[in-house]
């Protein structure tokens, strides 16, 4: 009995410090997992408290959007209004005209004085339209046809004291002739043209696609798994940002458009500021995109307002005529 003694000691102490590992093991196991468990906890709630973050700037933006969308409606409702007083003034002085011209049928038999004064009042009243369709509509049509109108009247005046009047007229509609269009016509079309070209502007950068054109061994093999390309950091990746952000671009495009149309130049350059920070945010850098931006600041730099030395010089010089500064 002495002789087994010490094997089974030596079992029960094996048993003993194996159950000791066991209880070890299991002990680091459990740590370990308890471990990766708090770290998945805190990157959850850090994923969500960034989620939270960003959706609560968008909903700033989307909000600050919506009061710059009232604002310029409201703004818009304003110019439309302007126009409405402005058409009406202009109405009026049609009517004026038209009063005028029945003035000039009675007066044909009065003295030859009479006459030329009644068409001075005439050829001022034309000019005056003219340079306020300049100045107001940028209508160089009207303003052209109102200022060969106001020729015809002055050529029908034969008096000596006329002749500089009628030269300075003809060097004012020589300059307004050689706008051709005008710089809101043609600045509208570049407009038109440029917003139309950014449907072909590459939604990847050039090297992510060489790289989608030709994929490497591994790249053929993770891609039912994992989509690789190069991110830039400024571009906006997710579709409803993507949706928000064209809204944005096409908001400051109309905004650019009704700009123009008054002759707004620091309201088309702020609004074009704008639509190049959208460019960025849409698209990935590019040739094309680089293209786009060089346009963009060409147009930015363009002042819409008509400037001509010569514009006014007929009608201030026939005023001065009227009030006898200048001889006749």
């Amino acid at each position: 009995m002495n002789d087994d003694s010490p094997p089974s000691t030596h079992r029960r102490m094996a048993r003993w410090i194996i159950a000791l590992l066991l209880l070890a093991a299991l002990a680091a196991a459990a740590g370990f997992g308890w471990r990766s468990w708090q770290a998945q906890q805190r990157l959850a709630e850090r994923s969500r408290a960034v989620a939270d973050q960003q959706l609560a700037a968008l909903q700033q933006t989307v909000e600050a959007l919506r009061r710059d969308q009232r604002a310029n409606a409201r703004g818009l409702q304003d110019v439309a209004a302007t126009h409405r007083v402005l058409r009406d003034e202009v109405l009026g002085l049609g009517q004026r005209n038209a009063l005028l011209e029945q003035n000039v049928a009675r007066l044909a038999d009065h003295s030859r004085q009479g006459a030329q004064a009644v068409r001075r009042e005439e050829a001022e009243l034309l000019l005056s339209q003219a340079q306020q369709r300049l100045a107001y509509a940028g209508d160089l049509d009207g303003a052209r046809h109102l200022y060969a109108l106001a020729a015809g009247v002055l050529e029908s005046m034969d008096s000596p004291g006329y002749l500089n009047l009628r030269q300075a007229l003809l060097q004012e509609r020589t300059a307004i002739d050689a706008l051709g269009p005008g710089v809101r016509a043609r600045t509208a079309a570049r407009l038109t043209q440029w917003a139309a070209a950014l449907d072909s502007l590459p939604q990847q950068s050039g090297d992510a696609a060489a790289g989608d054109a030709r994929p490497t061994w591994w790249q053929q093999m993770l891609s039912p798994l994992v989509q690789i390309r190069p991110a830039d950091p400024q571009v906006l990746v997710a579709r409803s940002e993507r949706i928000a952000a064209g809204d944005a671009l096409q908001i400051e495009l109309s905004l650019a458009r009704a700009a123009l149309e008054r002759g707004d130049t620091d309201g088309w350059r702020q609004a074009l500021q704008r639509v190049d920070g959208w460019l960025l945010r849409l698209w990935p850098d590019s040739p094309q995109r680089r293209s786009q931006r060089h346009t963009l600041a060409e147009l930015r730099g363009v002042d819409l307002r008509i400037a001509l030395p010569e514009l006014g010089s007929t009608l201030q010089q026939l005023r001065g005529m009227r009030d006898g500064k200048v001889a006749p």
